[in-house]
C-alpha cells in the first residue's frame, strides 16, 4: 500500500482503509452476516452475557410525525455561524501546531475496533432500521475529550464516545447515498449543553475565542472548577455549566455511559440512544479516578493499560419517545424521563484486548475518518435543530482535515477499508 501524497493517511487499492483481524461471510438471506473470526480474535474474544433482565419497551410508543420538528427563525444563518467558529477553531489549531484537528473532539484517548451484534426477537417497536434483523458488524470506536485543541488531560472536560459500523445495508441519508455505514456520536452526559440553535451558537464562540490561551490557566481553573462541582454533588447536585468548563471528575473514561443526548428517527418512532458499559472490568471503571498528576496523557495511558489485559462489553439502548411534552425533539436540554420510556437494549458492541492507542491508529482513525449522525440510514435520521446544525458543521470540519492531509474523503464500506 502507498500513503497518498501530501499526507499521511494510507489506502488500499479500493481507496480505503483496513481493520485487521476481521473477515466478513455475506450471506443473501435478509441481509444478515456472520463474521469469520481468524485466529487472533478467537484467542481473545469475549464470550460475556448478560444475565439481568431488562425493561420492556412502550407498549405504544409515538410514531414520528413531520409536525413535531419546528426549525428556528433564521436556523440557515445559526448554521452559517457555527461552520465560521468550528472553522475558527481549526484554524487556529492547524496554524499552532501543524496538524489538522477536529473543530471539537480533537484528543483522542482510546482508538478501537470490534463488534457489534444486532440481538434477536426485538419486539416490534425497537425491530427498527438498522435493528429490524439479527446480524453482526464490524465497529470502529473513538473515546476523546470535547475541546477543539490537545489539551493537557488535567482540563478535565466532558468525554465523548463514537462509533461507527460498516457494512449497514438500507436506504440512505440524503447526502450519505453510496455509502454504508452508521454512525453514532455520543458525549457522556444526558442532556446536551445547549436549549437552542442560537445558544449553542453563543457556547461555540467562547470556545473559539478561548482556544489558543496559555493551557496553565486552563489548568489552574480546571482544579478550581472540579473542587467546586464536588462541593455541588456533595450535596446531591451537578452543575452541567462547571462540568463542560473544565470541572468534570478526573475519573475513566471507559466506565461512562454515552448519549446522543439528541434523538434520531427509529423507524416509524424517536428515540435516543446510550451506549452502556456492561462487562465487568468496565463497571469497575464508572467513577474509578485516574492519576493524572505530571501525566499529560494519562486518560490515553489508561486505555491502553487496560486493553492490552482486558476488552469490554457495551449495550446499546434506545429510549423511545412516548410524550412530546415531557420528551421534547427539539429542546436536548431535558432529560427524557425513564419512568415513561426506560432506555432498553437492542445490540452489543464486543471488544477484543487490543493496542488501544497508537501513531499508527491515529493516522488511521483521527486523521482518515470522520464521524457524524449524518452518516446513516434514513431510517436513524437525526431530528432537532441541534442535529439538524450538526450537519454541515461537521462536513466542514471533515473537509478541512481532509484537505490538509491529503485524504479524500471516503467512508469505508467493510472492515477491510481500515488499515492501520
Amino acid at each position: 500500500m502507498k500513503a497518498l501524497e501530501g499526507g499521511g493517511c494510507r489506502h488500499n487499492k479500493a481507496d480505503g482503509f483496513r481493520f485487521p483481524g476481521f473477515e466478513l461471510e455475506q450471506f443473501a438471506v435478509r441481509g444478515v452476516r456472520k463474521r469469520r473470526d481468524d485466529s487472533r480474535f478467537l484467542r481473545s474474544a469475549i464470550s460475556w452475557r448478560p444475565d439481568v433482565t431488562h425493561p420492556a419497551p412502550p407498549s405504544a410508543p409515538l410514531r414520528y410525525d413531520p409536525a413535531v420538528e419546528q426549525p428556528e427563525p433564521d436556523e440557515a444563518a445559526t448554521a452559517d455561524g457555527l461552520v465560521a467558529a468550528l472553522l475558527s477553531i481549526s484554524e487556529t489549531t492547524y496554524r499552532d501546531g501543524g496538524r489538522p484537528l477536529r473543530g471539537v473532539h480533537a484528543k483522542s484517548h482510546a482508538l478501537l475496533t470490534g463488534d457489534i451484534e444486532i440481538l434477536a426477537d426485538l419486539p416490534p417497536v425497537l425491530a427498527q432500521g438498522l435493528f429490524a434483523e439479527p446480524a453482526r458488524y464490524p465497529v470502529a470506536m473513538r473515546v476523546s475529550t470535547i475541546p477543539g485543541d490537545v489539551l493537557d488531560d488535567n482540563v478535565s472536560v466532558p468525554r465523548g464516545l463514537a462509533f461507527k459500523i460498516m457494512g449497514v445495508p438500507g436506504e440512505r441519508l440524503e447526502g450519505s447515498e453510496g455509502e454504508a455505514t452508521q454512525d453514532f456520536v455520543m458525549v457522556n452526559g444526558p442532556v446536551f449543553g445547549a436549549s437552542t440553535g442560537k445558544a449553542f451558537l453563543k457556547n461555540l464562540k467562547l470556545v473559539a475565542a478561548t482556544t489558543d490561551r496559555a493551557e496553565g490557566a486552563k489548568k489552574v481553573l480546571s482544579s478550581v472548577l472540579q473542587g467546586v462541582e464536588s462541593l455541588v454533588e456533595a450535596f446531591g447536585g451537578k452543575s452541567a455549566t462547571l462540568i463542560q468548563m473544565g470541572g468534570h471528575p478526573e475519573t475513566n473514561p471507559l466506565g461512562e455511559t454515552y448519549y446522543t443526548q439528541a434523538p434520531l428517527l427509529h423507524g416509524d418512532y424517536i428515540a435516543k440512544f446510550a451506549l452502556f458499559p456492561v462487562s465487568p472490568e468496565l463497571t469497575a471503571l464508572t467513577d474509578a479516578p485516574v492519576d493524572l498528576v505530571g501525566k499529560p496523557d494519562g486518560l490515553r495511558e489508561a486505555a491502553i493499560a487496560f486493553f492490552r489485559a482486558h476488552g469490554g462489553v457495551w449495550e446499546l439502548r434506545a429510549q423511545l419517545c412516548t410524550d412530546l411534552e415531557a420528551m421534547p425533539v427539539e429542546d436536548s436540554t431535558v432529560q427524557w424521563p425513564e419512568d415513561k420510556s426506560p432506555y432498553v437494549t437492542v445490540a452489543r458492541v464486543s471488544v477484543a484486548p487490543q493496542q488501544a492507542w497508537s501513531e499508527a491508529k491515529s493516522k488511521a482513525f483521527d486523521d482518515g475518518l470522520s464521524f457524524s449522525p449524518w452518516h446513516g440510514l434514513a431510517a436513524h435520521r437525526p431530528l432537532g435543530s441541534i442535529m439538524r446544525l450538526r450537519k454541515p458543521a461537521y462536513r466542514m470540519s471533515a473537509r478541512f482535515r481532509f484537505m490538509r492531509n491529503g485524504c479524500p474523503m471516503r467512508e469505508p464500506k467493510s472492515s477491510e477499508d481500515v488499515s492501520y
